[in-house]
C-alpha cells in the first residue's frame, strides 16, 4: 500500500513561538486517522501546515505527499495535487454565491465539466447532506449557521474529492442529526483512493466514523498512538491522565493552536 502522506519531525512556529515540536504521521491511502488532543496542543496548526498556510511557518521536518516533497509548495498546488482542508472556522465571502465557488474549484481541476453535469452532481450531494438547494445560491458562507458552514465544507469534499482530506474540527457545532450526516457523507468518501484526518475533541463523531488509527496530540506533538479503543478510553477519563503522564498540568492550554 503506497504512502499518500508522510510528515517527518515537523517544527512549526506561529508569529515566532514554536507550535509544533516534532510531529512524525504517515497516513496511507484508504485509512482514517483521527488526532485528538487537549484544547491549544497544537492540532490546527497542523492542519494549517499541512496545507500551506503563510502564516505558518515551518522551522524544520518535511512533509512528502505520494513520495514527493511539498514543505514549501504552495496551497494552490498542494490542492491540486489532491490536498483538502475543511476548516474550523469557514470565512465568509460576499458576492460570491456557493455555486460560483464551487463552479471555479472545479474547474481548476477539470476544465472540461460541463454546467449541466456539474449543476447535477452539486444538487445530488447538496441533496445527500440535507441541504435545501436555495442555500446554493446563497453568498459562500454569509449568514450560514454553524452547522450549514461544516457542511458546506463536506459539500466542497464531496465535489471535489480529495485523495486525501483534513476534516480541523468538523464536528465542533453540530447537533446529533448534523453530525450523522456529516459522517456518512465523509464514509461515503471511504476507499482505496481516499485518506483522512480528523482532528477532534470529542469520541461521538468517531462512533460514526471509525478511524482506523487514533493519534493523541500533547505539546505540539503525537504522544500516544492506538485504535479506536484510544478514543474511547479518552472519552470516558479526558485528557488528565495523558497530561500527567508528560508532565502537564491537566486543566491548563499547554500552547496556542
Amino acid at each position: 500500500m503506497t504512502s499518500t502522506l508522510e510528515v517527518k519531525d515537523l517544527f512549526v512556529s506561529v508569529d515566532g513561538k514554536q507550535i509544533l515540536k516534532g510531529v512524525n504521521l504517515t497516513i496511507k491511502q484508504g485509512e482514517v486517522h483521527a488526532i485528538m488532543g487537549p484544547n491549544g496542543s497544537g492540532k490546527s496548526t497542523l492542519a494549517y501546515a499541512l496545507m500551506g498556510h503563510p502564516k505558518y511557518k515551518i522551522d524544520s521536518g518535511q512533509i512528502f505527499y505520494n513520495g514527493e516533497e511539498i514543505t514549501n509548495m504552495p496551497v494552490d498546488e498542494r490542492a491540486k495535487k489532491g490536498l483538502f482542508l475543511a476548516f474550523q472556522y469557514p470565512l465568509e465571502i460576499q458576492g460570491v454565491s456557493y455555486s460560483q465557488f464551487l463552479l471555479a474549484a472545479m474547474k481548476s481541476k477539470n476544465n472540461n465539466i460541463s454546467i449541466p453535469d456539474f449543476k447535477k452532481l452539486l444538487n445530488e450531494n447538496a441533496d445527500s447532506l440535507h441541504l435545501d438547494r436555495s442555500f446554493l445560491e446563497r453568498h459562500l458562507n454569509v449568514g450560514f449557521s454553524g452547522g450549514e458552514k461544516k457542511r458546506a465544507e463536506i459539500l466542497q469534499m464531496l465535489m471535489l474529492k480529495p485523495e486525501l482530506a483534513v476534516l480541523d474540527e468538523t464536528d465542533s457545532g453540530l447537533d446529533i442529526d448534523s453530525l450523522k450526516i456529516v459522517a456518512e457523507a465523509v464514509n461515503k468518501c471511504r476507499g482505496q483512493n481516499f485518506g483522512c484526518l480528523v482532528i477532534t475533541h470529542y469520541q461521538r463523531l468517531l462512533n460514526y466514523l471509525r478511524p482506523d488509527i487514533v493519534h493523541v496530540f500533547l505539546d505540539g506533538k503525537i504522544v500516544e498512538t492506538g485504535d479506536k479503543d484510544l478514543a474511547i478510553h479518552l472519552e470516558h477519563n479526558g485528557y488528565k491522565e495523558i497530561m500527567k503522564k508528560y508532565g502537564h498540568t491537566p486543566g491548563l492550554s499547554v500552547i496556542n493552536d
